[in-house]
């Protein structure tokens, strides 16, 4: 089972920037799809941007693409996954998880511990 690891998350004001980093082991393959999900208190977790290998990305949220941009690097033994995030609200207020994409549930990697960002003045 492919274990990720977040961190980057904390407590910012309005209107402030984190940048996000998960690392993925590297046995698994470097052609998969990345994403970054989130899940804020009470609701459902929810995609918030996918990456292909060549830095293809999609953003389903219109409201993020703007302010969130996702990044990754590939290496040997290694993919490190970035979340540039700016201009944060407090309805950003979330853990926050990167896993593989996938557009079927059952085929994702257990959830890691995830990361938590508080936007809060």
């Amino acid at each position: 089972q492919v274990q990720v690891v977040e961190s980057g998350g904390g407590l910012v004001q309005p209107g402030e920037s984190l940048r996000l980093s998960c690392v993925a082991p590297g046995t698994i393959s470097n052609s998969v799809i990345m994403a970054w999900y989130r899940q804020a208190p009470g609701k459902e977790r929810e995609l918030i941007a996918s990456i292909t290998r060549s830095n293809g990305t999609n953003y389903p949220d219109s409201s993020m693409k703007g302010r969130f941009t996702v990044s990754r690097h590939n290496a040997v033994n290694t993919i490190t996954l970035y979340l540039q995030m700016n201009g944060l609200r407090p309805d950003d207020t979330a853990v926050y998880y990167c896993n593989r994409w996938s557009s079927s549930p059952s085929t994702l990697w257990s959830w890691g511990q995830g990361t938590q960002v508080t936007v809060s003045s």
